[in-house]
């Protein structure tokens, strides 16, 4: 960021805070990767678009919750809001202790639902603020920063929580699927599943300490109306809905692609590599090779924007490295398909930091309601793996063409929007 000049008073000391709430995100985030084969096993599910339900409850309350969100923000502010949000993600982390001890796939759903009630929270105050944090020209770099604590935490999490609840996975997979005595089989299913209690009784004691020392830091208000003199500062004059606002509309739209994509790639790479023949021991680290292929996007855009590329040139060739790579997981397979959908990450990486201030930029006023509406096209991290858990199913389609019909129009939608549709006024 070169211009110093529009940073405000204690700026490190903001995107510290910020940081730490994105190093939350990818932590509770990507540990939907693990939950994935580790719920199949544990609560005995049939079909992988029963698994995939993990993704969509947790996604999908981004949707019913974001507006709501930008409402209670109005109330509480942004510091305020975003230490309610890590109290509700506590309590989604709660309702798995009673979820495991009846191994009832249902609650466990309910328990990603909230937690993602209080990501849609988080999100929906902490992206505005730091894309206002400092020029916007340089917004996808600042979010770039923030997506390396994500991702970071999002290589860990899943590290650790497969380390500890899909400990010698495959041996106790073949245990239960051997096993002819109902009783020997319930009492390895539950056992199974009680070892979730631990992890996420701890997450839930860490994010009620970090809501008390998020209240109590001196994290500043930003006065979002005064966002206007940022980026084209004529759009929101004598606008009176966010619907005024087409590069916002398109940008959602990307948003939900831009999201789906992403969890096909982290999520999704478990399903699919197991149906390449890959044992679950193997397949419980994927979801971190993919984040880790994120994490050197994010480098790399932090090096490159706005000094050398644009935002929406980065997004452009990214878009089109993410049709290759998906492209060539359909013409190839084993570990070289595999090693594909874990590149999809670099191709991922800067999409997010580069739609959002393009799809806010310009809206003054509007920002609060804008980023719910944003943070709303969240919802294709929900949607999206369940086409492709259903489509997958199907004699006709199997696994790689599923693939290709899910995430080849994301991609391409993502370019359009990088090539035409933020520029629409």
């Amino acid at each position: 960021m070169s211009d110093t000049t529009t940073r405000p008073a204690g700026y490190r000391y903001q995107l510290t805070i910020i940081g730490i709430l994105f190093f939350v995100f990818g932590f509770v985030t990507w540990l939907n990767g693990t939950l994935i084969p580790f719920l199949k096993l544990a609560c005995g599910l049939e079909y992988d678009w029963q698994a995939l339900l993990v993704t969509f409850a947790f996604y999908i309350s981004y949707f019913f919750l974001a507006i709501p969100s930008s409402q209670i923000l109005k109330r509480t502010g942004f510091k305020d809001g975003m230490a309610l949000g890590l109290v509700v993600m506590a309590l989604g982390c709660l309702v798995f202790i009673p979820a495991a001890n009846a191994r009832a796939y249902p609650l466990f759903l309910a328990g990603l639902f909230v937690q993602g009630m209080g990501l849609a929270l988080l999100q929906t105050a902490s992206n505005p603020y730091i894309s206002i944090l400092g020029p916007i020209e340089s917004a996808a770099q600042r979010i770039s920063i923030m997506g390396i604590c994500n991702k970071v935490a999002g290589i860990l999490s899943p590290l650790v929580l497969s380390t500890i609840v899909l400990k010698n996975a495959s041996a106790i997979e073949t245990q239960i699927n051997e096993a002819t005595d109902l009783a020997v089989k319930a009492d390895l299913l539950n056992a199974l599943a009680g070892r979730v209690v631990m992890p996420y009784l701890v997450m839930a004691f860490a994010l009620i300490g970090l809501a008390l020392m998020i209240r109590r830091s001196a994290l500043p208000e930003i006065d979002t109306a005064g966002a206007e003199a940022q980026g084209d500062a004529s759009l929101s004059a004598g606008r009176t809905s966010i619907w005024q606002f087409p590069h916002l509309l398109l940008g959602a739209l990307a948003i939900f692609f831009y999201v789906g994509a992403e969890v096909m790639a982290g999520d999704g790479i478990t399903i699919y590599s197991r149906s390449l023949g890959f044992e679950l021991d193997q397949t419980k680290y994927f979801t971190s090779f993919t984040l880790g292929a994120m994490l050197v996007g994010y480098v790399l855009s932090i090096i490159l924007i706005p000094k050398f590329i644009s935002q929406q040139n980065f997004l452009r060739y990214s878009a089109i490295l993410g049709l290759v790579l998906t492209v060539l997981t359909y013409l190839t397979s084993g570990s070289t398909a595999v090693l594909c959908i874990a590149l999809l990450g670099l191709a991922n990486a800067v999409m997010w930091p580069a739609i959002f201030p393009l799809a806010i930029n310009g809206l003054g006023r509007f920002t609060q309601i804008g980023s719910a509406l944003l943070i709303m096209g969240i919802a294709g991290g929900a949607l999206l793996p369940q086409l492709y858990g259903y489509l997958a199913e199907l004699d006709a389609v199997g696994h790689q063409l599923a693939f290709q019909i899910t995430m080849l129009p994301c991609y391409l939608y993502i370019l359009y929007y990088a090539i035409r549709g933020y520029k629409l006024r």
